[in-house]
């Protein structure tokens, strides 16, 4: 029992910031935990970084991007001189010989944009590249957090207008994915292993973007009396259920996106044909 007359414990942490701050817990140990914790924040940072790595590649490749009917999602609407073919949608020929740098470059702009500033990809790439914080009950090893209050951050407000981008391009990829029922002399009743592929990634997409917390709000926000707006209420319980799996429709329309312009890539490069149905 303390008697008052003895002396305070010593503070035997090492000098430094971050988790060892007077303003942190008096442990030695930046942390408790005895699991694996490193694992999910490890295997977050290189699933991101596989996509950075291969949507660069193909963004800048400016080639194989579409075999008819198939138009990669990454250069939809496909407003290069190679979709001469697709002139019956919006694809209009606005890059042509004159233009050098690659459409994909302008048109990413805005799904990339949509999944940069989402709330679920924040959490991700935070605790995967900058370790803020790297894991529930381990502490981030920075001096200070500002949050979202500052510059380049405080930039991450603007997802609330990404989304209704995201909407326009999930339009667009639609109306691709439609197109992919027609054959090679574009008449309708035509389906091959491509046009599944569309229709799993344009479902996905579609899942992804309404279960973002933006759209949530957008149903279902500022509603002082959910009885008096039963279609808003029920329309935000829908939206509900999708944004409880919001992280599982971000990572899973991430790869059916890049595997839909990969699928493109192969049948447009001659290195694999694209099986019929009919």
């Amino acid at each position: 029992m303390a008697t008052g007359t003895e002396p305070p414990a010593t503070d035997d942490r090492p000098p430094g910031g971050g988790v060892h701050t007077p303003t942190r817990a008096a442990i030695r140990a930046p942390h408790l935990r005895t699991d694996r914790w490193w694992l999910a924040p490890a295997a977050t940072a290189a699933g991101l970084l596989a996509f950075v790595v291969y949507s660069t590649w193909r963004a800048f490749a400016n080639a194989d991007y579409y075999a008819a009917p198939y138009v990669s999602p990454f250069y939809s609407p496909c407003l290069a001189e190679n979709c001469e073919p697709m002139r019956s949608g919006p694809n209009w020929e606005l890059f042509g010989t004159w233009w050098g740098i690659s459409p994909a470059i302008i048109i990413l702009i805005f799904p990339l944009g949509f999944r940069l500033t989402c709330y679920y990809y924040r959490k991700a790439y935070y605790r995967g590249f900058w370790a803020s914080p790297p894991a529930c009950a381990v502490a981030e090893p920075h001096k200070k957090y500002t949050g979202e209050t500052r510059f380049p951050l405080i930039l991450q407000n603007v997802h609330r207008y990404f989304f209704y981008a995201a909407l326009l391009v999930a339009g667009i990829l639609s109306y691709d994915t439609v197109l992919a029922f027609r054959d090679e002399h574009y008449a309708w009743g035509h389906m091959g292993l491509g046009t599944l592929v569309f229709l799993a990634n344009i479902a996905l997409i579609w899942a992804y973007t309404l279960s973002c917390h933006s759209c949530r709000h957008i149903v279902g926000g500022k509603l002082r009396h959910f009885s008096r707006h039963p279609v808003r209420y029920r329309m935000w319980q829908w939206v509900g259920r999708l944004n409880a799996r919001h992280m599982q429709l971000a990572w899973a329309s991430l790869v059916s996106v890049a595997l839909a312009d990969f699928y493109v890539y192969l049948v447009a490069s001659g290195a694999f044909d694209d099986p019929r149905f009919f």
